[in-house]
């Protein structure tokens, strides 16, 4: 074996390590190289707290989604439906078959299902400290737990969903991990999640959010053969004006949005800035052949409706110049299509709800 030999084949080795494959593959034919097609859709949000009655996935949602045209809905999903923080593997069956159900809806009316745990055991973006241990700043034991628990959390629904094709059902892993120094934690938390499910389907598609809430490409996990998802909610101050659960730290300015929006701090927010950080950062990663989607995105309603689709045309024309599709929060509600309340808007009467026209047809175009 020749120098260059030696190294192409212990680079193969050290990628298949990763992607928890060994060196008796070696001998197999290369995988394609990992294709996503460019799925257009929404947040639907059925499973997305555990607060009060039990809810149950809509069919109406798949059938207005296949009437506009879109094909993908991400399911974000908090574990404490089916489990609670006091005992991680006790498990309701008659709710996760709630999600059978939505499963089954994808199929029927050909959208892709994303299935996501937006609270998994050790974290959420949302009331983190409520979880009885820290998934990524903890103690080595206590990190460990979480990471055993949602390992076997991820491995029940690879179980569950064997034989269902990738092309009707993915999962993405964890929502939108914390700020942090480096993406060691992160890299450390994907590999074993990715490994856990591999164990039970081999051939399922796995999306992981970029980590800092999904805004930071991750290369540490580039090898293992999983999509990345991103956000579309900068500037804050245009896509969550006013809204209370977001500290003031996060707004670039404090009077009512613009777009173009100049911040407090004299940095102008147009078009080109957009793109500076939302697609700039991101191609490196895609230039390694990582697929990328952008798992949220939109605009609460106490934006000025001009102001909030100006800025929501120019996000979306970039992302269709890079062939990225998305999954808008939400369908119905304040960042959504329908029933979303906005002050300013002229609403027509679709299906009984409140349809936002305009923004319809302008994201149907993108």
């Amino acid at each position: 074996m020749n120098r260059r030999e030696f190294l192409k084949t212990t680079g193969a080795i050290t990628a298949m390590s990763l992607s928890g494959l060994n060196a008796d593959t070696l001998d197999q034919p290369p995988k394609p190289a990992l294709a996503f097609p460019r799925y257009r859709g929404f947040n639907l949000l059925a499973k997305f707290g555990a607060r009060g009655p039990r809810r149950k996935f809509e069919e109406e949602d798949f059938e207005i989604m296949t009437e506009w045209g879109f094909d993908f809905a991400r399911i974000p999903m908090s574990y404490w439906n089916w489990a609670s923080r006091d005992d991680w593997y006790k498990i309701d069956e008659d709710v996760l078959k709630d999600i059978d159900e939505v499963v089954e809806l994808g199929k029927k009316y050909k959208i892709h299902v994303n299935l996501n745990l937006h609270r998994i055991p050790g974290y959420c973006i949302n009331g983190r400290n409520m979880e009885p241990m820290d998934l990524y700043e903890d103690t080595p034991e206590r990190m460990q737990k979480s990471l055993d628990a949602a390992v076997f959390h991820w491995k029940m629904f690879a179980r569950r969903y064997k034989g269902i094709s990738s092309s009707q059902l993915s999962f993405d892993l964890i929502n939108e991990p914390p700020y942090t120094r480096d993406e060691t934690r992160h890299v450390e938390v994907v590999t074993a999640l990715v490994k856990g499910i591999r164990q039970e389907d081999p051939d399922r598609l796995i999306i992981a959010d970029g980590k800092d809430v999904g805004r930071t490409p991750v290369f540490g996990i580039a090898d293992l053969g999983v999509v990345q998802s991103t956000r579309g909610y900068d500037p804050m101050s245009v896509s969550h004006y006013t809204a209370r659960w977001v500290p003031a730290s996060a707004f670039e300015s404090s009077g009512e949005p613009t777009w173009p929006l100049q911040g407090d701090d004299g940095k102008v927010w147009d078009k080109a800035a957009l793109k500076t950080k939302l697609i700039d950062t991101w191609m490196p990663l895609v230039q390694k052949g990582v697929p990328v989607h952008v798992g949220e995105w939109g605009c609460f309603n106490k934006t000025p409706h001009d102001v909030a689709l100006r800025w929501m045309e120019d996000l979306l024309a970039l992302w269709k110049e890079v062939g990225w599709g998305y999954s808008m929060w939400n369908l119905k509600g304040d960042f959504g299509i329908l029933n979303s309340e906005r002050a300013d808007v002229k609403y027509e009467v679709y299906k009984g709800h409140k349809l936002d026209r305009k923004m319809l047809e302008l994201v149907k175009k993108y």
